[in-house]
């Protein structure tokens, strides 16, 4: 049965600075339609959102709702001018009879409606806006980063609440786990131009590079005629005294039509190095706790960093991640217990709060005058990585152009300001990356990016996330903190958490069920056979991690053996060479933390 639209966009074009955001831009959006609006940070996700919402006219087309239709949209940084609270602000659209609906948000997202809108944190204002959208009931749904700065519970609970609505409404998330439950169909923008595929964005990624693949086809078609045709051309210069201008015309028009095609933005050029080496153990906490007026943030804890470790740490927001990461870091001091660093370490981090960069401050300055970065005597250059390079050409690598160079840093956007302070704290070299929500707002691109790169970066990692995809591809280790001060190690992601806590919990079917409740989930310094359980989980998890370093190094034995690579291409003969080294350096850790920790076992 044919669905009613919602919303229509026809012949939309939009142009900011001189240059086009959209051009000849039309879309329908469906009854029932749950779509994600995905494309690279910049690309005018958001500003399209905008002229879908009304809020930003277009230079030329139209915006039609269907008749009664009521199209809701949240505001990533709303106005709360005149509200005394954020409850105020979330019910300022509804009768007093519906003012319910809020409060079952604001449960559901744990916003403190009676906070001011003065005190409240950028999280609790853009979940007060969620709160606002959600309890209106809108036909259609326009959520800019609903997920943002939301704990993993509230994420799971936002979840239900899509799945149970018959609301239609487009997402723009960076939440991969989030988005593959909720879609059922993408709008990809690209270069201006807006394409749509009916399956959701699980499929995305094999449908772009499909595109891709034709379009570097055709664009290669097309070379080979400009080719054929300017050697016809130049020949018939001098094999006849007159021109066959109609195919001169021709050849013409094939060279306007190749230099308006428009080239795909490439990957940010990341890189992260390690500095010296660490020593083999990192950091070596033993019975840390900590309290704030009255209040347990974590009791009396044990844990044991080792190098290479990806350790995760999730757990409702105010649970208390950042601050055992600061603790376990040495920025904040144990109220009882003691934390040892190993040797030779040099951390780098990122701060989730953004507050490292000054919003008046130019792109340029915010590198340059860093003194981590600065070169002495220049202000045109900054160091990275030991080595200077033009400030300019630097912040290309992180796919800013450089107009941008001099504009102040409040005029980004979320993921171009996360590109930013990914682009300081890549410049440093390290052995230890702390980081603290790095995820929020970055493109699929660059979390693909960032991902590869803590996968191959030799030194630890410490990172705090509510991205449920991002720490099953990246964590070792994953610290759940669930209240109460329980802070409980786990072996592996999120999902390896989920289906441990699970089994961990269920209730023991042999026991009569007047039995003793189940325990908790031990904690970390637990000790059970000579081992603590962050002990017995990673002796538990090594043999998958010494496996998948056997095969990472058969398959770089392998790549290597080709006896012309690395007269063909030196560059991947080096990186594979270094790979090499590096996995062998690892398997040999791996496989004598495996026999100590046996040992200690008592196997």
């Amino acid at each position: 049965m044919a669905r009613s639209p919602l919303l229509q966009l026809s012949d939309i074009s939009l142009t900011f600075g001189g240059d086009p955001v959209f051009d000849d831009l039309s879309l329908v959006v469906h009854e029932g339609d749950r779509v994600a609006l995905v494309g690279r940070n910049g690309s005018g996700k958001s500003t399209l959102m905008k002229v879908m919402a009304g809020l930003v006219e277009s230079d030329q087309g139209q915006v039609i709702a269907s008749p009664g239709i009521h199209v809701g949209y949240m505001e990533q940084d709303p106005d709360f001018a005149g509200f005394a609270t954020l409850g105020d602000y979330a019910t300022s659209q509804l009768d007093v009879s519906d003012e319910w609906r809020v409060e079952a948000v604001a449960e559901g997202l744990k916003l403190q409606l009676d906070a001011s809108p003065d005190a409240a944190s950028g999280g609790e204002r853009r979940r007060a806006a969620l709160a606002k959208l959600l309890a209106e009931a809108p036909e259609l749904m326009l959520l800019d980063e609903p997920t943002n700065h939301l704990d993993i519970e509230a994420i799971a609970w936002l979840e239900r609440q899509l799945k149970e609505t018959r609301a239609g409404y487009v997402l723009i998330s960076h939440d991969r786990a989030f988005l593959n439950a909720l879609t059922r169909a993408t709008l990809w923008i690209d270069r201006g131009q807006v394409r749509r595929n009916e399956k959701g964005f699980g499929d995305f990624e094999a449908w772009r590079d499909k595109l891709w693949e034709e379009e570097d086809i055709s664009r290669h078609k097309l070379d080979r005629k400009i080719k054929s045709e300017a050697r016809w051309a130049v020949e018939g210069i001098s094999a006849r005294r007159k021109r066959n201008m109609g195919r001169v015309r021709a050849l013409g028009e094939l060279r306007q039509e190749r230099s308006s095609m428009i080239r795909r933005q490439g990957t940010a050029a990341m890189a992260i190095e390690e500095g010296t080496k660490s020593g083999k153990r990192v950091i070596e906490a033993r019975g840390i706790s900590k309290s704030y007026e009255g209040r347990t943030i974590f009791k009396p804890f044990d844990l044991r960093v080792l190098r290479g470790d990806r350790v995760a740490f999730v757990g409702p927001n105010g649970v208390g991640k950042t601050t055992l990461l600061k603790t376990l870091t040495g920025e904040i001091a144990p109220d009882t217990g003691t934390v040892d660093h190993g040797t030779n370490l040099e951390m780098a981090v990122f701060d989730q709060t953004r507050a490292a960069l000054d919003p008046n401050a130019t792109l340029w300055d915010s590198l340059s005058l860093d003194p981590s970065m600065a070169v002495s005597g220049s202000s045109d250059q900054v160091m990275v990585r030991g080595r200077p390079k033009h400030v300019v050409g630097y912040l290309k690598e992180f796919l800013f152009d450089e107009r941008q160079a001099r504009a102040p840093v409040r005029s980004l956007s979320g993921g171009e300001k996360a590109r930013l302070l990914l682009a300081r704290l890549m410049a440093r070299e390290s052995n230890v990356l702390v980081l603290d929500e790095p995820t929020n707002d970055l493109d699929v691109e660059t979390l693909d990016l960032l991902q590869d790169l803590l996968g191959e970066y030799p030194g630890t990692v410490l990172l705090v996330s509510h991205d449920r995809d991002f720490i099953d591809r990246v964590a070792t280790t994953t610290i759940a903190m669930e209240g109460d001060g329980l802070a409980t190690a786990y072996a592996g992601g999120w999902s390896d958490y989920r289906a441990q806590r699970k089994t961990m919990r269920a209730p023991e079917p042999e026991k009569p069920a007047k039995a003793k409740p189940a325990a908790a989930a031990p904690k970390a310094s637990v000790e059970k056979g000579g081992l603590s359980y962050t002990e017995r989980h990673r002796l538990e998890a090594l043999p998958a991690e010494i496996e998948r370093l056997e095969a990472e190094i058969a398959k770089l034995e392998e790549f290597l053996s080709d006896p012309e690579l690395f007269t063909r291409e030196p560059a991947k003969f080096q990186k594979a060479t270094d790979g090499l080294v590096a996995r062998h350096a690892k398997l040999s850790d791996a496989e004598e933390e495996w026999l100590a920790l046996e040992e200690k076992s008592g196997a």
